[in-house]
């Protein structure tokens, strides 16, 4: 049985989601060292927002992945918060145009409730710390390569473009996907609509 979703459009005017039963793609077939050319096979998605009404929700899928900084990030670890995972590629025009309103919607939220982590995928490291610098971002950044992580969330919400942000409420479920460039009004704006009605 398939599980009835509300989508709901914020203030901002973006177009709802339309198609939420297309496989998984964004990215191209390269190897994952390789970063060059990788743009011309990835599939933008459209700034959709779909956010799951609390009954309807299912515990999000722990994972544990190792970090572009050296340690370890893992889902369950952030029970209690808020939880942005931001799915980037380095290679990805979109990515560069909404990492700085991602950070600065982390700059300005309260680290006790709400977590961030990038999952960098089909990537070379040296290119994702690259532009790690070149934006300044300070939030952990998990190393996805293969989109395994993604493939987990593939029944509830998956992150089917680059960029896509999936949002997992305090009590560890899925709660909402931004399919798309997340601007800084949107993103607050989920993640506030999350909080509140995990609260």
């Amino acid at each position: 049985m398939l599980m009835r979703r509300t989508r709901v459009r914020l203030s901002i005017g973006v177009a709802l989601l339309a198609f939420v039963g297309l496989p998984i793609t964004g990215c191209s077939s390269s190897p994952s060292g390789s970063s060059a050319g990788s743009e011309t096979n990835f599939v933008a998605g459209d700034g959709s927002i779909e956010i799951i009404p609390v009954g309807q929700r299912v515990t999000a899928p722990d994972f544990t992945l190792p970090t572009l900084e050296g340690g370890k990030f893992t889902l369950n670890a952030q029970l209690g918060k808020v939880v942005a995972m931001n799915v980037w590629a380095s290679w990805c025009a979109p990515c560069r145009k909404e990492a700085p309103d991602l950070e600065a919607v982390w700059k300005q939220s309260d680290k006790r409730k709400v977590a961030f982590v990038g999952l960098n995928t089909r990537d070379s490291q040296t290119s994702a710390q690259g532009f790690i610098r070149n934006y300044a971002i300070t939030y952990p950044q998990a190393v996805d390569t293969d989109g395994q992580v993604q493939l987990l969330f593939r029944n509830t919400l998956p992150a089917q473009a680059i960029p896509s942000t999936l949002i997992v409420d305090a009590q560890g479920r899925v709660a909402a996907r931004i399919l798309g460039t997340a601007t800084e009004a949107t993103l607050r704006n989920v993640i506030d609509d999350v909080q509140r009605s995990s609260s």
